[in-house]
């Protein structure tokens, strides 16, 4: 396994020093990681997206760190026409090209818009969901990126509930940026989903939680719920309750040998919090 770092991990560093992305690049090397994964595009002004993307990669290059995932957002479900958003994000794999990518991964759905009392089912967006992916993962697979979901959004978070999702798309292009953290959110335990995806793993999030349970008040600022009632709040890797290094070890054991990309959201110092979880992540896989 390699090292990686999506740029959303530098969020709290880009507000207060005003970098961008093709600042993070640089960043990325001097801190010693393998490679950088990009979160959407943040043009400067005046220039459009697929210049910007064209810039980025010619920065990676030059540092030999490769950009080696392009992660957006997307629904399929609840978006005004499905064609359209489906060419959308085909635009969005002509981005990730331009990047030098070999994965791309968008979202599917944040569930049913006004569900409450309806109680419509995933199996009931299975179908859609997974034309809309099968489409763009056709697209992509000719221009030589592989196209992913994530588990995330509450309602596509559960591992049951993406393993169906790439079971239905049923195509070889297609698999899942596997957020070893982000299962909590749904309070599905991480290594039991873990060991459920790990085959269908074509990217992978490195994130670390502090956990608290919901049978207790809310512990205050910087946690959020989950969809059961219990608390999460971003930690620096290794230093949280997500099982990281034997979720790695369960990866490897199923044939995983790809990138790992830290994904940070905590309270603590931006870069001294990188750092530490990159000695981390170097020491787990070491001992994977």
């Amino acid at each position: 396994m390699k090292t990686c770092v999506s740029s959303y991990s530098f969020s709290q560093y880009m507000r207060q020093s005003g970098a961008n992305q093709l600042d993070l690049i640089v960043l990325a090397k001097e801190m010693g990681f393998d490679a950088i994964e990009m979160t959407d595009l943040d043009a400067p002004d005046g220039m459009t997206k697929a210049e910007f993307a064209a810039l980025l990669r010619e920065e990676s290059e030059r540092l030999a760190l490769p950009i080696v995932n392009y992660t957006i957002g997307a629904d399929l479900l609840n978006a005004p026409d499905l064609d359209a958003e489906v060419e959308r994000l085909c635009g969005q794999v002509d981005i990730a090209q331009t990047l030098g990518a070999f994965g791309m991964r968008h979202d599917a759905t944040g569930g049913f818009r006004n569900n409450f009392r309806t109680y419509k089912t995933f199996d009931a967006a299975l179908p859609t969901l997974a034309d809309g992916c099968r489409r763009v993962t056709e697209y992509a697979a000719e221009r030589g990126i592989t196209t992913m979901v994530e588990n995330h959004g509450y309602f596509c978070q559960d591992s049951t509930r993406v393993e169906k999702l790439v079971g239905a798309v049923d195509h070889s292009n297609f698999g899942l940026l596997v957020d070893i953290g982000n299962f909590l959110c749904a309070d599905d335990p991480s290594v039991t989903a873990v060991s459920r995806v790990a085959a269908f793993a074509r990217h992978v999030h490195v994130k670390d939680f502090h956990v608290k349970s919901g049978s207790e008040p809310n512990p205050g600022r910087g946690f959020f719920g989950t969809r059961g009632g219990n608390y999460l709040r971003g930690a620096i890797l290794g230093h949280g309750n997500v099982p990281v290094y034997q979720c790695l070890r369960v990866l490897h054991e199923q044939g995983y040998d790809g990138y790992v990309s830290i994904e940070f959201e905590g309270m603590e110092d931006n870069l001294p919090a990188l750092e530490i979880g990159l000695e981390n992540l170097k020491r787990y896989i070491a001992l994977v």
